[in-house]
């Protein structure tokens, strides 16, 4: 099983690690910085022992990554992996602000349902089942989003069931919600949002969320090591 580190600190951005296992141009890491497409959130983008990642894609416990071919890997070399940190950084706001607005949105309207949901690192979507513009709540939703960031209140993050790798995250006298995302320490980091409806079809409702500053000055030092 791969132990992924960025549960551990979703803030680290290198790690020296080893090769567990090989199977043609795709590797599984003893341990791991590289977040993998799972909840809607995007892959992290980086490299393993100088290669670039192609894909990362869940594997039960493990994560297999895809390198180019001829990485020349072998069980037990030791690699050093990275990730851009400008990219996850972007992800993890969004995908906060996204489980912001979501639980906002849900609490306003009794029976209203989610039924997808993405994070890139340009914006964030959630598509809704709900036969009713949402235009008319954007301004309410963005503004209580606004004072939560403002706020910057500590955002706790653990497991509910290690056993099962069942996580969440929770803000103190706000929500608490099962998630397994890489997830910020503080609201404030977010920074100002930008919310918009789109009409996907009958029946359908989709908010797309957008950083206002996508390069925060707030930007805490990433971790090394």
């Amino acid at each position: 099983m791969t132990r992924k580190m960025f549960w551990d600190d979703p803030y680290r951005t290198r790690l020296d690690t080893r090769i567990a296992a090989v199977d043609s141009d795709e590797v599984t890491l003893e341990a791991t910085i590289l977040y993998a497409l799972s909840g809607g959130q995007e892959s992290d983008a980086g490299t393993i022992g100088g290669f670039e990642v192609l894909e990362a894609r869940k594997d039960g416990r493990d994560i297999r990554y895809r390198l180019a071919p001829g990485h020349g890997f072998g069980p037990g070399d030791a690699v050093a992996v990275a990730i851009d940190w400008e990219r996850r950084y972007r992800l993890m706001r969004l995908h906060f602000a996204a489980e912001i607005v979501l639980e906002l949105v849900v609490a306003r309207l009794p029976g209203i349902h989610k039924v997808g949901a993405h994070i890139a690192a340009d914006k964030a979507r959630i598509d809704f089942a709900w036969n009713e513009p949402l235009t008319p709540l954007l301004p309410e939703f963005a503004e209580q989003a606004a004072r939560i960031v403002a706020a910057d209140t500590p955002i706790l993050s653990g497991f509910s069931d290690e056993t099962a790798e069942r996580r969440f995250w929770e803000i103190p006298g706000f929500a608490r919600v099962p998630c397994g995302g890489t997830h910020l320490r503080r609201t404030g980091e977010i920074g100002a949002l930008t919310l918009k409806r789109r009409n996907t079809g009958k029946g359908k409702e989709r908010i797309e969320i957008a950083l206002a500053d996508p390069h925060s000055p707030a930007m805490p030092q990433p971790g090394r090591g």
